[in-house]
């Protein structure tokens, strides 16, 4: 990178650094620590929410997935507004009222400890998992296009975290949070005004916009209902609205962002400010990577985008192989950047005959183009067996590094670190938080002064801190990071929601029942999703967010027949909840 990129890069991310510290120097007690002083606006709130969410692989690996595959992952987002507006209306009371820490203390209230430790573990190993890939996944890509020590960069997005999470706690979070917030979406913003601007002379945004469209990479919403597709209509407004409920409505590091708001009025703006922004802003990140698609149709691209890979290829016997694809693959761009002027006259003519020749010719271009980086893949992992041959993770990365104005490359990898450190810095602290408040104090120390909890919340924030970076340094790349973390989340979510669905409407239903019926139901969607990792079956992982609670509710109101003899006060003690 230029000294100019460097200077953008290391100011901004100091300057988010130095001012959570300077904003949350004073946290004394765990209450402060832990949850701030319950005195966050509505923007702020919904920032943070989104911030939290909006992590590093979201700006690394979702424009790539539009590259590859369309604007269809919009779709995932679908269900957000309605779970928004489920969890104001019917979660978010409850957990204000009750001035909870964490939302599995509301379970022991309603049910008992058993059921409430169980769900809280459940969401430590998710999240637990999960922030280690938050760290890993942007650290890798980094590290292989900026030529970086892999450690390094994973303990500079790490380290930094931990450091000023460490020392100002959940106020420190959400208020680094507004201004990474801030810093993503002028990013974003610049990023698309730089793509379109780059288009070449005589090629206007419509003409961008249409071809995209003629090639297949507009398929915003698709209402075929097959549950085999990770992405349709269906998935997206079902499975997605359960996951969203589930991730917003019970995961310790969303849920912590909203209960420090100031009022319950605060906290519910602060959720539907989330619904309304952040579906479009996930479709700009998207749409940006389609118009980077649309980008290297009319300028040559990479035959393999992980550049890291090319280098140790083109140091092995199979150079003059992929030397060759590479010869083919800038013959046919020629040729398709040929076509595709020719789909632009025969569009602004409004020639349909001309129109569907020209992209029938381009269509079968980019198929011999697919079928070229299926090949150089091959010989990717035929020099290095453990190499990641997925390359779409590298797209927009490899886009930045090599077209972007100096400048604008420091402040687009500055977005990356700092949406990488918004969602590492609140799922570091939600860890923390559930462990110290449903493990620790529920069940080892009881009965400690607040300033033995003060300092065990900062132990565990540093002990979570440091596991996340263990797991960062040991893991690898999945096919797609973005969807990594969502298969990760839909593992357990499901069942964590139907828990909490069962405590909220179905009166009835008392600990034991729910408690053996989420624990079963754990195992049938890990035992479906090894199915469908198998071949046995062939079942899109957004429908076991619908599966998962369904099960619970069904298997507990059955177990509760079973178990319904006695437990009156149990009964009287749901009731008054």
């Amino acid at each position: 990178m230029h000294v100019v990129d460097w200077v953008v890069l290391s100011a901004t991310i100091l300057f988010i650094v130095v001012y959570g510290m300077w904003k949350t120097r004073k946290r004394d007690s765990v209450e402060h620590y832990l949850m701030g002083d319950r005195d966050l606006k509505w923007w702020t709130i919904g920032l943070s929410i989104m911030a939290t969410q909006a992590s590093g692989i979201t700006f690394l690996s979702t424009p790539g997935q539009a590259y590859e595959s369309g604007m269809g992952f919009v779709q995932f987002y679908i269900g957000l507004p309605i779970a928004m507006i489920v969890l104001s209306v019917f979660f978010l009371p409850i957990f204000y009222n009750l001035k909870v820490y964490t939302a599995y203390e509301y379970l022991e209230q309603r049910f008992d400890v058993k059921t409430r430790t169980f769900t809280a573990i459940l969401f430590l190993i998710q999240r637990g998992l999960a922030v280690g890939l938050t760290i890993y996944a942007p650290s890798i890509i980094l590290a292989k296009i900026l030529d970086w020590n892999l450690a390094a960069t994973n303990l500079a997005m790490g380290g930094i975290v931990i450091a000023y999470t460490v020392i100002g706690g959940s106020k420190a979070v959400s208020e680094t949070q507004q201004q990474q917030m801030t810093i993503i979406l002028i990013g974003l913003f610049v990023a698309l005004m730089v793509v379109i601007w780059k288009l070449p002379q005589g090629v206007s945004f419509g003409d961008s916009v249409k071809v995209a469209s003629q090639l297949g990479k507009m398929n915003i919403i698709d209402f075929t209902f097959d549950p085999k597709a990770r992405y349709n209509f269906w998935s997206g407004i079902l499975g997605g609205t359960f996951l969203f409920i589930s991730y917003f409505g019970t995961d310790q590091s969303q849920v912590q962002r909203y209960l420090s708001g100031k009022t319950l009025t605060e906290s519910r703006l602060g959720l539907l400010f989330n619904g309304i922004l952040k579906v479009p802003m996930q479709f700009t990140v998207l749409f940006v990577g389609m118009m980077v698609f649309v980008f290297y149709q009319f300028n040559s691209s990479p035959l393999h985008f992980n550049s890291d890979n090319i280098r140790r290829l083109m140091d092995s016997p199979y150079a003059e192989q992929y030397s060759t694809l590479q010869s083919r693959h800038q013959e046919v761009f020629e040729q398709k950047r040929a076509g595709i002027y020719d789909m632009i006259a025969a569009e602004r003519g409004q020639n349909a005959e001309q129109l569907q020749e020209a992209k029938t010719k381009v269509e079968g271009l980019l198929a011999e183009d697919n079928s070229l980086r299926k090949e150089a893949a091959q010989l990717v992992k035929a020099n290095t067996p453990e190499a990641e041959t997925k390359d779409t993770d590298y797209v927009f990365i490899t886009f930045v590094m090599n077209h972007l104005p100096v400048g604008i490359i420091g402040l687009l990898i500055a977005v990356i670190f700092a949406a990488a450190m918004s969602s590492i810095a609140a799922e570091i602290n939600a860890l923390a938080t559930t462990s110290v408040m449903d493990i620790y104090r529920r069940l080892i120390v009881s009965d400690a002064a607040d300033t033995h909890y003060f300092r065990a919340s900062v132990y565990f924030t540093i002990f979570w801190g440091l596991v996340a970076l263990g797991f960062a340094g040991l893991a690898s790349l999945f096919d797609n990071l973005i969807q990594a973390i969502n298969i990760i989340g839909s593992l357990f979510y499901g069942v964590i929601l139907g828990i909490f669905l069962v405590a909220f409407f179905f009166r009835k239903v008392r600990s034991n029942a729910v408690f053996y019926a989420a624990v079963l139901s754990e195992l049938c969607i890990i035992g479906l999703f090894v199915a469908d990792k198998w071949g046995y079956l062939q079942l899109g992982f957004l429908w076991l967010n619908l599966i998962g609670p369904a099960l619970v509710i069904g298997l507990s109101m059955l177990l509760q027949q079973i178990f319904s003899h006695g437990g009156e006060e149990e009964i009287k003690k749901a009731q008054e909840l």
